[in-house]
C-alpha cells in the first residue's frame, strides 16, 4: 500500500485567517434618539443629567456603534460627550452603524499585524469561516502584505487562487 502524503502540510504556505484577528466583543448600538425630547431635538441639561447617570459599565468590554436613527438635528458636541464616557468602557466605539463598526475592528486588527512576520512567505488569505470578512477587509490586508510578502493567495492551502508573485529579480 502506497504512503499517501499531504503536500499542504508540508508545503512553506502560511496561512492568514482574518476572522481570528477580529476582537470577540459583542457589538452592540447605542441610539441617541432615546435621548431626543419628543422624539425631535437634544435638550442639554437633560442629556448631561443621563450621561452623567448612565450605567457606562454595561459597555465594558464590547464594541458599540453610536447612532441616530431619528430624522433629528443632533449636536456634533452630544456623540462626543458620549465618547468620553464609553471611553475606559467599551473596546471599541465609532460614530456609524454596525458596519461601520465592523469595518473599525477589521483596520484595527489588520493594522496589529506586523508585516514583518511575512516577509518573503508564501501567503495564503483565509477566504471562508465561520465569520463574513467583508471586501475592504481583503483588499486592506493586500496593502498591508504586498510590499513584504514573496507570494500571496487567497482560499485554502489546498484550493488557492494565485493573486501575486514578487517578480524575481535579474
Amino acid at each position: 500500500m502506497e504512503e499517501i502524503i499531504n503536500r499542504v502540510a508540508q508545503s512553506a504556505l502560511t496561512s492568514l485567517n482574518l476572522e481570528e484577528l477580529l476582537h470577540p466583543g459583542e457589538r452592540v448600538v447605542y441610539d441617541i434618539k432615546d435621548n431626543l425630547f419628543h422624539g425631535l431635538m437634544l435638550r442639554e441639561k437633560d442629556f448631561r443629567e443621563f450621561v452623567k447617570t448612565h450605567d457606562w459599565a454595561q459597555y465594558d468590554g464590547k464594541n458599540v456603534a453610536v447612532i441616530c436613527s431619528a430624522d433629528a438635528i443632533v449636536p456634533t458636541w452630544a456623540y462626543m460627550l458620549l465618547a468620553t464616557k464609553l471611553q475606559g468602557h467599551a473596546h471599541r466605539y465609532v460614530f456609524g452603524n454596525l458596519e461601520a463598526l465592523e469595518q473599525d475592528l477589521f483596520h484595527e486588527a489588520i493594522a496589529k499585524i506586523d508585516a514583518e512576520e511575512y516577509r518573503d512567505a508564501k501567503v495564503v488569505v483565509k477566504g471562508c469561516g465561520s465569520v463574513p470578512v467583508p471586501t475592504y477587509a481583503y483588499v486592506a490586508i493586500m496593502q498591508k502584505l504586498l510590499p513584504v510578502t514573496a507570494s500571496l493567495m487567497y482560499g485554502e492551502p489546498c484550493s488557492t487562487v494565485p493573486l501575486y508573485k514578487r517578480p524575481k529579480v535579474a
